[in-house]
């Protein structure tokens, strides 16, 4: 696999079949096995959306504690990210795309060190610096 990554950290591995309409994925290790579905089905599963939507709020939430000592301020026990991604058609139709909106909860933080904070972290992101711009990501600090 070629990488612009100085240095890979880890690499996760799935076989997924199927796609979105009634097909699974699974995790070479087992940890994730998951029905996959479309969004509003009624279908049992999940879709591709929710996925990224609690890959990148997970993701988040490590970079606001990795960034967290580099500018002095410390993450509350109870930080939160809810995290939206929609879908939706593009360009007439003709394609699909995603948005992300982020809604960010520091309680605690006052709105300087909060900003200060969720800056950092999307700085440094994976998910951020994935997306940054290819996607509209909005980022709300509750």
């Amino acid at each position: 696999m070629t990488t612009p990554l100085d240095k890979v950290l880890y690499t996760a591995q799935v076989h997924t079949t199927g796609g979105r309409d009634g097909g699974a994925g699974r995790s070479s290790d087992g940890a994730l096995d998951v029905k996959l579905n479309p969004p509003g089905s009624g279908k049992a599963g999940t879709n591709p959306e929710q996925l990224f939507a609690v890959g990148y709020s997970a993701c988040f939430i490590g970079a606001l504690k990795a960034v967290a000592p580099k500018v002095g301020v410390k993450v509350p026990d109870d930080v939160a990210v809810d995290a939206k991604v929609s879908l939706g058609p593009t360009h007439g139709g003709a394609a699909f795309g995603i948005a992300v909106e982020l809604d960010i909860s520091l309680p605690g933080l006052d709105a300087a060190d909060r900003q200060k904070l969720v800056e950092a972290a999307h700085a440094v992101c994976p998910y951020s610096n994935a997306t940054r711009g290819n996607i509209p990501v909005e980022l709300k600090i509750a």
